[in-house]
């Protein structure tokens, strides 16, 4: 049976390069964190839509 261990803090946004790929750690409301992997590509991807959204300064 796995321990049970309280949760202390979900920690920053973080955005790091293992191996070959990009990964993504987004802490979430309600605890936890979204962690996804990425291609340099994907990432280039993802912030030009980012950076078309409208609404965004």
């Amino acid at each position: 049976m796995a321990a049970m261990k309280p949760r202390t803090g979900d920690g920053p946004l973080e955005v790091v390069k293992e191996g070959r790929g990009i990964v993504l750690r987004m802490p979430l409301e309600g605890g936890g964190r979204l962690v996804v992997e990425m291609t340099p590509d994907e990432v280039k991807s993802l912030g030009e839509a980012i950076d078309s959204c409208e609404g965004l300064s």
